[in-house]
């Protein structure tokens, strides 16, 4: 695509600047050129807050919107945000969902309170996905929402300003892999994703493409929470570039938290490798749930509502509000976070079942959101009727399966407990317990439970 003088006038003066601070683009972000002395957070202080909330709303959002994973006439299988791979769409034509993408029914503060009521506490947005499309006023491309749609607004600008106003951390999703940019996959057509070629300009596109609207985003955005790399698997970034980009991105915010796709570790669909040789804060699991967690470790699972992250305007196949609040128990007992996608229409709506689901977690969450938000994972071990989480001086039991008896059998707890209720109970009634032998104490709850979905009794411990 053409671009605008100004925006070649910026490119020119961005690369002097780079060259002036730092003396060579190489010395932007070498690894040794960032010193730990001039660090002012440790990895800990960093991520206190990520520990601490648990919750989080995912947005992919995007000119896949358009499309709506149809393209000439047939439904084109796989994730809606991959349609220009799938079906192996040249750039030239992919390039005209972007003037049909207006989305004049967006807003920033509804998209904001409907996460916020769901008792989400940071939305991860899609920057800029592996289509190469922006979502904000760049000055590196014309390939964004200003310059390349009819729509003419910020969004980025929007959203951070709304999540600063309703308390929500804001954070960014930013592809490391960019099938738009002749010096990254655009040359791979039509096969964008084919991780067995290799781009001989590629080191020029991260040096002055990548990281200059990283450097946008974090100076024009921020302060963020979460800059969330993905793309990571192609072939010309490696386990050096991880670590570059790492502490490039620090070196931008040193309080920022960055994910372990930065590097090379995350091992596919399992999202980590425990070792210290690769980049990151934490871990990725996505589409799943470690069955036993990942000790020792942060980590957040990424999961969508149906099977697609961008909007498939015929994807119907809906979690269920159960399946998803167990889900959000299950993570939280585990010691992680949960990150839930949605992913809106190109009007620029947060699709309908997603919304229902949202509020009705919302509702358990007004309810029982002391069992989620700084909790640690369960010291019980497995449950057969549900989950736990803890606190000091405190176990949230997550019973999913009420007992008929009106007896919860709690497995695993030598420590002393001092007093059962409900977590519901404003009253806080005691329930009355019963130890049976060392490491078994049985609680005799109500006929009925409470809540059909996932029912809390919290068990204060000496």
């Amino acid at each position: 695509m053409s671009r605008r003088i100004s925006k070649n006038l910026a490119i020119v003066i961005t690369i002097l600047c780079i060259f002036v601070a730092f003396g060579s683009s190489q010395k932007i972000c070498k690894a040794s050129s960032l010193e730990k002395s001039e660090r002012t957070l440790s990895k800990d202080e960093r991520m206190n807050w990520f520990r601490e909330v648990r919750f989080g709303m995912f947005i992919h959002w995007g000119i896949y919107s358009v499309p709506a994973g149809i393209y000439k006439g047939e439904k084109i299988p796989g994730i809606g945000e991959w349609i220009m791979e799938r079906a192996k769409i040249p750039v030239e034509q992919y390039e005209q969902f972007a003037k049909q993408f207006n989305p004049v029914k967006f807003d920033a503060d509804q998209w904001v309170q409907i996460a916020k009521n769901a008792g989400m506490k940071y939305i991860v947005i899609t920057s800029k996905h592996h289509d190469g499309f922006c979502l904000w006023d760049t000055k590196f491309t014309d390939y964004d929402i200003i310059d390349a749609t009819p729509f003419k607004r910020d969004i980025l600008a929007e959203l951070a300003e709304s999540c600063k106003k309703h308390g929500v951390r804001f954070c960014f999703y930013h592809s490391i892999m960019d099938w738009h940019h002749p010096d990254a996959q655009a040359p791979f057509y039509p096969l964008y994703n084919d991780t067995s070629k290799s781009n001989p300009n590629f080191d020029r596109y991260v040096e002055y493409y990548l990281k200059a609207q990283l450097r946008e985003l974090v100076q024009n955005y921020g302060p963020l929470g979460i800059l969330w790399f993905d793309g990571e698997w192609v072939k010309d970034w490696n386990r050096e570039m991880g670590w570059d980009m790492y502490e490039y991105v620090l070196s931008l915010q040193p309080d920022i938290i960055i994910n372990n796709r930065v590097g090379k570790g995350r091992l596919g669909m399992r999202g980590f490798s425990k070792s210290d040789e690769f980049a990151g804060d934490y871990g990725t699991p996505e589409q799943r749930i470690p069955p036993t967690g990942l000790p020792g470790v942060d980590w957040e699972t990424c999961m969508t509502m149906n099977d697609t992250w961008g909007y498939k305007s015929y994807d119907d196949n809906w979690k269920s509000t159960e399946d998803l609040l167990h889900k959000l128990a299950d993570i939280a007992s585990k010691g992680g976070n949960f990150l839930l996608n949605v992913g809106p229409t190109a009007e620029g709506l947060i699709p309908q079942p997603s919304v229902e689901r949202l509020a009705a977690i919302g509702e358990w969450m007004k309810v029982n959101s002391e069992s989620i938000y700084g909790t640690t994972a369960s010291p019980l071990g497995s449950l057969p009727w549900g989950r736990c989480t803890a606190k000091p001086g405190k176990l949230y039991l997550h019973v999913f399966d009420w007992p008929k008896d009106g007896k919860l059998n709690v497995p695993n707890l030598t420590t002393k407990v001092k007093k059962a209720y409900l977590l519901a109970d404003n009253k806080r009634k005691k329930l009355e317990f019963n130890r049976v032998g060392d490491n078994e104490v049985i609680i005799l709850v109500p006929e009925k439970a409470p809540d059909p979905i996932n029912t809390v009794i919290v068990v204060e411990i000496k």
